[in-house]
């Protein structure tokens, strides 16, 4: 559980305070207590002549019905299991090289734990999925639901792609239609390099232009016999990002982390929980129907 408006919690320490007044209010005498020494409001009260102090529970009516609301208006929620697939403003998107030099070698496992681990390290930002080898296709929207995607991420296999061929290129136009008209996304290849062309490069460079960054793993587990990548050909598509080596893939989850979630719509985010706050205000009719009710 979460609270979608903490700050309204600042506003119980003064409700504190006004309870505390209230507790220690003296007896209710119609105006005498103005008049009357103290001695003899008390004894006046001891003859019954006096309303006297109210029952503790009904002095407490009032600063109870507004600590219910309160805490309605902080807005306490639940992860929504119905949540709606948003490609928020910084979604991030990881394009994955299944051409046969990875699929065919070692760095198909290599390509599923990276991805699945920059899956769960990012939960905090929407993720997709691309996969391409000679095309390139969407496996999955921008999502939260982290869960659903390490699975999809988990039955890649050698056969998943149809063809042969390596076109990082068709991957990175693809991610451009998905994150287009998004201020702020990154694209992550986790490829071997194989495929880097000038269309690759003219194709991240249009991808910037429109605000992602590019950032790659570079894979080491190449198919015995195929043919080896140039060793700066995911250094010629990174735009703003790094291409690093498979073993720095915490590294480079860290940092995507730390540059996603600084400008997070509120709106969006509340979008993603279930407000429980307008229910938990309910609570707070029954000491106003009873204060309402001894005011008849």
């Amino acid at each position: 559980m979460i609270l979608l408006r903490p700050l309204w919690l600042l506003a119980l320490l003064p409700l504190a305070g006004l309870a505390g007044l209230r507790l220690m209010r003296p007896p209710d005498a119609g105006g005498w207590e103005r008049v009357m020494g103290r001695d003899m409001l008390r004894a006046m009260g001891a003859l019954g002549h006096l309303g006297g102090r109210q029952p503790l529970w009904m002095r407490l009516l009032a600063p109870l019905a507004l600590a219910v609301l309160t805490l309605g208006l902080a807005g306490p929620a639940l992860p929504r299991s119905d949540a709606p697939v948003l490609a928020q403003a910084d979604a991030v998107v990881l394009a994955v090289d299944l051409s046969p030099s990875v699929a065919a070698g070692a760095g198909l496992d290599q390509a599923k734990l990276a991805a699945a681990g920059l899956a769960q390290a990012l939960s905090g930002r929407p993720v997709g999925l691309i996969l391409y080898g000679g095309e390139a296709f969407t496996a999955s929207a921008p999502t939260l639901d982290i869960a659903t995607l390490q699975t999809q991420i988990g039955v890649l296999d050698g056969g998943t792609m149809p063809g042969k061929g390596s076109r990082p290129a068709a991957a990175i136009g693809m991610a451009a239609q998905m994150l287009a008209g998004l201020p702020r996304a990154d694209l992550v290849l986790i490829s071997d390099g194989g495929g880097v062309d000038r269309q690759a490069v003219a194709e991240a460079d249009r991808l910037a232009a429109q605000g992602a960054r590019i950032s790659a793993l570079r894979l080491d587990g190449r198919a015995p016999g195929a043919p080896a990548a140039p060793a700066d050909a995911l250094d010629r598509l990174a735009r703003g990002g790094a291409a690093m080596a498979w073993g720095d893939m915490d590294a480079l989850a860290a940092r995507l982390a730390r540059s996603g979630g600084s400008t997070r719509d509120p709106v969006l985010r509340a979008l993603q929980y279930r407000d429980l706050g307008p229910w938990l205000a309910l609570l707070a009719l029954p000491p106003l129907l009873v204060m309402l009710r001894r005011q008849e």
